[in-house]
């Protein structure tokens, strides 16, 4: 039986030499590969991978590994994503709720996660919803505005 870090490492494979769009073709190419994998399992990998969705063009998208590092390459990337992904910035206390398209909820908490920003405790995402714990209620109107923002 094939350990996770081999099943990752196979993901990296696919996804760097194929365009694929769906957890569906991810257990195929899996499958085809040796590997006894469930939808359930592969959505569990790309969360763990933060594997994010990119858009390739008329409507279609592929996961990729997200590769920016950069502070202000962070930024820049968070921006644009905002603008073509996130919907509403909600705030509750001191967390900040963010709405995004679906299947997009990962790869921008993966982008927040990057950002060196003290005041940001940790992220949590599904698939269309990221749940940003700050530090304080100050913090969390300071954060929803910059947020805001990148929305422009």
């Amino acid at each position: 039986m094939a350990s996770k870090e081999q099943r990752h490492r196979a993901i990296q494979e696919i996804i760097s030499q194929e365009n694929i769009s769906t957890q569906a073709q991810l257990v195929d190419r899996l499958r085809k590969r040796g590997y006894d994998v469930t939808q359930a399992t592969v959505s569990r990998d790309i969360n763990e991978m933060r594997l994010v969705r990119m858009p390739m063009g008329r409507g279609r998208h592929k996961y990729a590994l997200a590769a920016v590092t950069l502070a202000e390459d962070v930024e820049e990337e968070l921006r644009r994503m905002f603008r073509e992904m996130v919907r509403d910035v909600d705030r509750g206390e001191n967390i900040l709720v963010l709405r995004t398209a679906d299947g997009h909820a990962t790869g921008i908490a993966l982008l927040l996660d990057r950002l060196t920003r003290d005041e940001i405790v940790g992220t949590l995402a599904g698939e269309d919803t990221i749940f940003i714990v700050t530090r304080s209620v100050k913090d969390a109107e300071r954060l929803q505005d910059d947020l805001e923002s990148y929305l422009e």
